[in-house]
């Protein structure tokens, strides 16, 4: 059973998602929150897997609320926006959420990606998730990375994950094991510090090895 919280400002919207997350026979909801301040202490009290989170709330907003939970706690942050382009929704990936998605997203996806990010894996497919990190990895608050020790054919792999391609793309192209790739990209986490795929698109951005026009 996959445990989820939801926090949304939206008494009614954090409704919806606790009705369609709890329909699901694997699923279900262990707590709620409307603002961020909350929704640390609700998380911190019931560790769940998978956190549905908002950006725009009143007081502590979605972003600091991630930093606090993915210090403190395993859960896994999943952003819901309503703005395709949001220049918050990078800034929660740097903070540590595991994807984003938006908020008009259909229910089965929805249901979808909670079980991928509970999975360890990031929600990185929707092309708008790369425009976001190429548009805002750049910019002059963000640190620089450094990518001292990471081998010729990890950055390789590097390159390839940061442009959106799934595992059987990257084997397919690179003529590589299914095992070997996932050997590199452990190697690539702990060298990189990343805590999972979304953080190591960030790290591929941030270093310049990936821009917006390569």
């Amino acid at each position: 059973m996959i445990d989820v919280v939801v926090v949304d400002d939206q008494a009614l919207l954090r409704g919806s998602f606790r009705v369609l997350v709890d329909s699901a026979p694997d699923l279900r909801v262990v707590g709620e929150a409307g603002d961020g301040a909350t929704a640390v202490s609700v998380v911190r009290e019931t560790l769940p897997d998978v956190v549905l989170m908002d950006i725009r709330m009143p007081g502590v907003d979605g972003i600091a609320a991630t930093r606090e939970i993915g210090a403190s706690t395993g859960a896994r942050v999943l952003i819901l926006t309503t703005f395709d382009l949001d220049e918050y929704v990078y800034s929660a990936l740097r903070a540590g959420a595991s994807g984003f998605l938006l908020k008009d997203t259909p229910p089965a996806e929805l249901l979808a990606a909670i079980r991928v990010v509970a999975a360890g894996d990031s929600l990185l497919s929707p092309s708008v998730t790369r425009r976001l990190v190429a548009e805002f990895a750049r910019t002059p608050e963000q640190r620089e990375v450094r990518l001292d020790g990471v081998t010729e054919r990890e950055r390789e792999v590097l390159t390839l994950i940061a442009r959106g391609r799934s595992n059987a793309e990257i084997t397919a192209e690179l003529h590589m094991a299914p095992g070997t790739l996932k050997t590199h990209i452990g190697r690539l986490l702990h060298k990189l510090q990343a805590r999972d795929r979304a953080q190591l698109v960030i790290a591929a951005y941030e270093s310049g090895l990936v821009t917006t026009r390569s």
